[in-house]
């Protein structure tokens, strides 16, 4: 017996922005599973800018099912480890059923909280946020924070990790809507739009102790403008670049202002998710409970059907999502 599906394919390597006409929906078969083997129907995929590189510098192979986060349920088992009607989460996303052999496959048990949590806030988006900021960036209590791209997935969540440890915070987003959001619903202290052309004077303004850590989701003009208005010994962890990612040669806009790294002796650091592996436990701990105490907000911005998810990445990149960019698949 096999089951009719579809999957999201790239068909293009883009150099730029993607285009629609990178990506293709294919239909395709899944057989039952062998022996060793599990059968997911895929609910919810996960589109996170972290994707965008790889459909550029040759991760992503062309005409094969797209890689991606999903949470979906185990409709068939006979693997030893997970059982019919398992919520499982994994990898295998950018299709409606994927077969596993249970690597990479975790099962979870949400609870009373929306399953789709675990692709963000309680997933590796917030644990990035988490420990990038208190790790990376060494977040001490009532610092002075700036986040960009701040209405984003991971943005909304280490501002409001700053706000929770007592910060001042500082927020940049891209329309009126987020910056309302950052505002009058997550209790961001200064919020700049960034698209109004004035970005270092607004962040001038916005910042008269400085910044202690900067928590980099941009780059170019953003960190351009963070620079000079850094404290001594400040910290600035990097998570992102998106500014870049859709430029030939993913180039970002030149910053002319790293000469205050020098005397103030600012740390910029990179960091990805899995260092924070060893700390997951706590991380879950301690956002679950900010959940559940209303400390801790959240948006989802979702598109319905497989063949949606290519808008729903080049979304990403036009600024279309206020806080994590989720695909729900159809059945």
């Amino acid at each position: 017996m096999t089951i009719e599906q579809r999957e999201v394919h790239l068909i293009n390597h883009p150099d730029g922005m993607p285009a629609r006409e990178d990506f293709a929906i294919i239909e395709a078969t899944v057989a039952d599973p062998a022996q060793g083997q599990l059968l997911i129907r895929n609910d919810y995929m996960s589109v996170d800018p972290a994707m965008r590189p790889r459909l550029s510098n040759g991760q992503q192979a062309l005409n094969t099912a797209m890689m991606g986060g999903a949470v979906g349920q185990v409709v068939a088992s006979r693997h030893p480890d997970f059982k019919e009607g398992d919520t499982v989460q994994h990898q295998l996303g950018f299709r409606e059923y994927a077969l596993s052999d249970g690597k990479g496959v975790s099962i979870l048990n949400p609870g009373d909280l929306p399953v789709t949590l675990y692709m963000h806030a309680l997933g590796g988006t917030g644990l990035t946020a988490y420990g990038g900021l208190l790790v990376t960036g060494e977040l001490k209590d009532e610092e002075n924070v700036f986040v960009s791209a701040a209405a984003g997935a991971v943005g909304s969540v280490a501002i409001q990790i700053a706000k929770i440890k007592n910060c001042y915070t500082i927020g940049s987003a891209g329309s009126e809507e987020k910056c309302a959001w950052l505002k009058n619903d997550l209790g961001v202290d200064a919020v700049i739009n960034y698209k109004d052309g004035q970005l270092r004077k607004d962040l001038k303004s916005a910042a008269p102790k400085g910044i202690d850590v900067y928590f980099e989701n941009v780059g170019g003009d953003h960190l351009d403008a963070a620079l000079p208005r850094m404290n001594a010994l400040g910290r600035i962890p990097v998570c992102g670049m998106i500014s870049a990612y859709n430029t030939p040669g993913a180039r970002s806009t030149g910053v002319t202002t790293l000469s205050n790294m020098i005397y103030n002796r600012i740390t910029m650091k990179g960091f990805v998710v899995y260092e924070f592996n060893d700390m997951r436990e706590q991380f879950l701990s301690d956002m679950t409970g900010w959940i559940k105490d209303g400390r801790m907000q959240y948006r989802e911005t979702i598109h319905h059907g497989i063949e949606e998810a290519p808008e729903a990445l080049i979304g990403l990149f036009t600024g279309e999502n206020i806080g994590k960019m989720l695909v729900a698949l159809k059945h």
